[in-house]
């Protein structure tokens, strides 16, 4: 069960919901690693160039700037064990310096996890065993299996795109909505936008390694504006490689650019792991 929250922790970074316009999407949304080479085929290379400006600038108007963030997320799981236990986490970051994250048991209204994050590393606080761990930030990926940084934890967390490299993107329209494809040393990931203002609606991630199945699936839904942005409230992901894993992630009460103080105080009475 310990791992389970430490997971949780992790995994609920990514995020979304499926439901509306998206739905034929999602419907398809894990199997085989998509073709992504395949659907880029026959562009006219000087309409394929003028394309991807216009969207390439379109998908950074939407990418959200913040100072500091705070919100609140209800966070449903489910595993080839059935549904986990439900969680509300409290989530504060001050942008490229910090994020802290409380997790409580739902039906217990207990807090059992207390993380402070920063560029390189990862402070612990288990609550119900009372101990802390001192970790680097290499610590979330050998428990994730997914290679973040502090930046990409930053992003999930407050929707922009992940493990999407400029440099090789690609982008075509297709029905109403626009696809971006990029490939980097992890992940290749496949990106539908909404074909107006390419609001990001979906990722697809596939392992570039050919020996491993592991793929994943981000849906983004329930958009509002808060301050000055478009927020996905509402999120699910899925997750497949050998075993799926499913989470549903529901943010309310979000803040941006307030003054945010992020104390992490650790008990003299708790034991270092």
């Amino acid at each position: 069960m310990k791992f389970f929250y430490i997971s949780i922790f992790s995994f609920s970074l990514f995020m979304l919901q499926a439901c509306g316009s998206t739905k034929k999407i999602v419907d398809n949304a894990i199997g085989p690693k998509t073709n992504i080479d395949s659907l880029f085929q026959s562009q006219n290379a000087e309409a394929a160039q003028l394309f991807k400006d216009s969207s390439m600038k379109k998908l950074q108007n939407n990418f959200i700037d913040f100072k500091t963030f705070s919100s609140k997320a209800k966070v449903e799981t489910q595993d080839k064990n059935g549904k986990n236990p439900d969680i509300t986490a409290v989530i504060k970051m001050v942008k490229d310096s910090a994020i802290w994250i409380s997790l409580t048991a739902t039906f217990l209204n207990v807090e059992v996890y207390r993380a402070y994050i920063t560029p390189d590393s990862v402070i612990l606080l288990d609550k119900r065993d009372k101990t802390v761990q001192y970790r680097s930030l290499s610590f979330l990926q050998e428990v994730t299996n997914i290679p973040f940084d502090f930046k990409s934890l930053q992003n999930m967390l407050i929707g922009n795109p992940v493990f999407f490299d400029t440099a090789t993107a690609q982008f075509k329209r297709y029905q109403e909505y626009i696809l971006g494809s990029s490939v980097n040393t992890f992940f290749k990931n496949l990106l539908t936008l909404n074909g107006s203002d390419a609001v990001l609606l979906s990722s697809k991630l596939d392992d570039t390694d050919v020996g491993r199945n592991r793929t994943a699936y981000i849906q983004y839904d329930g958009y509002e504006k808060v301050d000055s942005f478009s927020f996905a409230t509402v999120r699910r992901i899925t997750i497949s490689e050998v075993n799926k894993l499913d989470i549903f992630l529901q943010y309310k009460q979000m803040e941006f650019n307030k003054d945010l103080m992020l104390n992490f105080n650790v008990p003299k009475s708790y034991t270092v792991k």
